[in-house]
Order: structure tokens, then C-alpha cells, then sequence
């Protein structure tokens, strides 16, 4: 018996103790009803957060909504006016054509 009393080091008895001591205090304290309430003050700070990021997030979405739709309309916009305008060049060659091919040789030669 005196060989494990001899075997046993103090300082680690000690802190094994002090461990199992601080444990059970830890627990006692993190489930007390003060602790509770801060844990539920804590959520609640943390739900509110959320509710305004978002509110964020839905106010940029809807913005990056509305940049896309103007830009789709512009880009369609410009599709209209070039379109117009090969058309309207398309008819000036057609137009060019058919004057010269109407005017024959010998009136084109003067």
C-alpha cells in the first residue's frame, strides 16, 4: 500500500482534483437561470441581427433586380436602333443598285 501512496504525485492529484472541482462548478453555473436569461438575451440579439441583414440582403436583391431589367431593356433599345440603321443602309445600297443598273452603259459613261 505504501508503494502507490509513494507512486502518486501530489501536483497531478491535485490538478485532477481541482479539475473535477471547476467541472461541477461550470456546469452548476452554465445551468443556472442567470444563465439562461443570458443565453436568451443572446439568441434574441442574434435573431435580430438576422431580421436586419435580411432586410439587407432583400433591399440589395431587389436592386440588382431592377439594374438587370434596365439593362435588358437598354440592351434591347440598341438592338432596335442598330437594326434600324443596317436597314436603313441596306436600303440606300439597294437604292444605289438599282440607279446605276438602270441608267445603262452609255448614261453612266456621260
Amino acid at each position: 500500500m505504501m508503494d502507490i501512496l509513494e507512486k502518486l504525485d501530489a501536483k497531478k492529484t491535485g490538478l485532477f482534483a481541482a479539475g473535477v472541482l471547476f467541472g461541477t462548478a461550470g456546469i452548476k453555473i452554465l445551468s443556472s437561470k442567470d444563465a439562461k436569461k443570458v443565453y436568451v438575451s443572446c439568441t434574441a440579439a442574434a435573431l435580430r441581427a438576422r431580421e436586419c441583414v435580411m432586410k439587407t440582403v432583400t433591399a440589395i436583391q431587389e436592386n440588382a433586380e431592377d439594374i438587370y431589367a434596365e439593362a435588358v431593356q437598354s440592351n434591347e433599345e440598341r438592338a432596335a436602333e442598330e437594326a434600324a440603321f443596317e436597314d436603313e443602309s441596306d436600303e440606300e445600297r439597294v437604292f444605289e443598285e438599282v440607279s446605276g443598273s438602270d441608267l445603262g452603259p452609255e448614261t453612266a459613261a456621260e
